[in-house]
């Protein structure tokens, strides 16, 4: 079974996240998704999501192209790759948070994980910035 990790806020899923689900999972056979714990979003974005965590995550194990989410750790992002081990690592078309010294980190955990950039579907419509704006 070749696992497939995708990670992000997913704060309301849309027809985005959807597509860039659907395009993950023609990257292997089992879909994982990672949760961004509510601390590390806060950290990284300066504001909180507009769905807590455990929302987050409830609407992740209820969505379809999903096999299995999980939330992400706080502190060490990097820990739940190393833990789950996937075959392949999709990347949102606009993902940069914890992207940037990805390869690097796989290198040094010694993961042999593949890395792919997925494409955007309608960003000028679906993209949580714009879908979340003045909620």
């Amino acid at each position: 079974m070749k696992k497939v990790l995708v990670f992000g806020t997913f704060d309301g899923i849309h027809e985005g996240h959807l597509d860039f689900f659907r395009q993950a999972r023609e990257y292997g056979d089992y879909l994982i998704t990672v949760v961004a714990r509510d601390v590390n979003i806060k950290n990284n974005k300066g504001h909180q999501a507009k769905k807590n965590e455990q929302e987050r995550l409830y609407d992740l194990k209820n969505c379809k192209p999903v096999d299995e989410a999980i939330l992400g750790k706080e502190g060490d992002v990097y820990k739940i790759i190393e833990e789950i081990n996937p075959d392949v690592i999709c990347l949102g078309y606009d993902q940069n948070h914890y992207t940037k010294n990805l390869e690097t980190e796989l290198k040094n955990r010694k993961l042999n994980t593949k890395v792919y950039r997925m494409k955007s579907f309608r960003p000028e419509k679906y993209h949580s910035s714009i879908l979340n704006k003045d909620k």
